[in-house]
């Protein structure tokens, strides 16, 4: 579930791996302009009025008994959007990204 404030600029830990992650930003981030830079694990989204930067970092996979979870460090970077554009923005970007149901 969303907050409902999104601040600036905030971190979160995803149960995935950097290709997963760059394979949902279509559906994620949709009608945005999105740059990949791959050697320093970054994308850049552009919409008119403002950008979303995501810079990730491979974890160490968290280990539940013989289950292994890949694991991101995501940092999430609002520039140029009031509040109630980037609530949109990530209640968009979460639902598309959701694992397992609810």
């Amino acid at each position: 579930m969303t907050p409902v404030d999104i601040p600036e600029s905030f971190e979160r830990i995803m149960g995935c791996e950097a290709r997963e992650l760059l394979a949902w930003l279509p559906v994620a981030l949709p009608n945005a302009e999105v740059i990949v830079e791959h050697a320093s694990q970054q994308a850049i989204a552009h919409w008119p009025g403002g950008s979303l930067r995501l810079a990730w970092e491979v974890m160490e996979p968290r280990r539940i008994a013989l289950l292994q979870i890949p694991q991101l460090r995501v940092s999430f970077r609002y520039v140029g959007f009031d509040a109630d554009r980037r609530r949109d923005i990530q209640r968009r970007f979460d639902l598309a990204t959701q694992r397992g149901g609810g």
